[in-house]
């Protein structure tokens, strides 16, 4: 069975960092786990790697698309797999790294998804004058299973879940139960946490960096590409903030706290889905010694004799 490590934790805990020291150290390659990166001129806003910080390790899945392109978990899945098998030909070892945990497990796991007629946009004006609950409502109806999986205002998913049932006559819930969640891969998952309080000090400031590289202006420029609160690129944490500033209903101040609030809250949400969907090994980060936690993940990896 193919190895794959796979680095995740939420936003801003240093994942980057460990994917990179860990390729250096097993001779491996970064395959990206975030489902935002894989935008052309989304950089800052998704702190995405720089070459700087590559130091000449390879990294796939990044930069493949412009932000008007949709890209679903059924796409990465055939993007990773086929960027996995390469990676292993050419004698090295694969990382993924990020922080999306259903594309990483699509991606890992014997998910299969079900072909539906590739028209979302007439489906979704199909019950545009659907409020969220009332969309929400149907849901529970046909497949209440689904409906308790999901946020009443996750419009996005509900609409799927809608469109499966109808498209296919199966409910999304009874697919998902008829797959048997085993890992493809032999998979070793490192997860980095560290202290909440510490977590969100860092999620604050690394906003506030974002903001002094520039990220108002990323933005606006793909904001007068004309790219819209609709085109999946712009639902980004960092990006969906920004429309109602441009469009003159907040202020500059509210933008700033909507985006370090929405961060904090996603890293919480992480850590939910990776407790409850992985078997994850937990590593604490100490950011002054980061060397350390890489050398403490390097040895559990030889102890338990996963890699020689």
């Amino acid at each position: 069975m193919i190895k794959v490590i796979v680095v995740v934790g939420p936003t801003g805990v240093g994942k980057t960092r460990m994917g990179i020291a860990l390729a250096k150290h097993f001779n491996g390659e970064v395959i990206s786990g975030d489902s935002m990166q894989i935008y052309k001129g989304m950089d800052i806003g998704t702190a995405k790697v720089t070459q700087e910080e590559m130091q000449g390790v390879v990294h796939h899945c990044i930069d493949m698309l412009e932000p008007y392109d949709s890209y679903s978990v059924k796409d990465f899945q055939s993007q990773v797999r086929q960027t996995i098998d390469d990676i292993v030909k050419r004698g090295k070892m694969p990382i993924i790294v990020g922080g999306t945990g259903l594309y990483i497990k699509g991606a890992l796991y014997d998910y299969t998804f079900n072909e539906t007629e590739d028209n979302h946009e007439a489906f979704r004006q199909k019950y545009q004058h659907y409020s969220h609950e009332e969309l929400y409502q149907y849901l529970q109806s046909i497949d209440e299973k689904s409906a308790k999986e999901l946020h009443p205002h996750n419009r996005q998913r509900v609409l799927r879940a809608i469109e499966i049932y109808e498209q296919t006559g199966q409910r999304k819930s009874d697919i998902v139960d008829s797959q048997e969640h085993i890992c493809l891969y032999d998979a070793y998952f490192i997860g980095l946490t560290m202290e909440r309080v510490l977590l969100y000090q860092r999620i604050n400031q690394r906003v506030d960096q974002m903001m002094q590289l520039g990220l108002e202006e990323e933005v606006k420029k793909l904001y007068q590409t004309g790219l819209t609160r609709k085109h999946q690129s712009m639902k980004a944490i960092g990006y969906k903030e920004w429309f109602d500033y441009f469009e003159g209903l907040i202020g500059r101040d509210e933008v700033d706290d909507n985006i370090k609030k929405h961060s904090r809250q996603y890293a919480k949400r992480q850590y939910t889905w990776f407790r409850n969907q992985f078997s994850v090994n937990w590593y604490d980060v100490n950011l002054d010694n980061f060397d350390q936690t890489v050398k403490n993940v390097i040895a559990d990896l030889k102890d338990k004799k996963w890699i020689d």
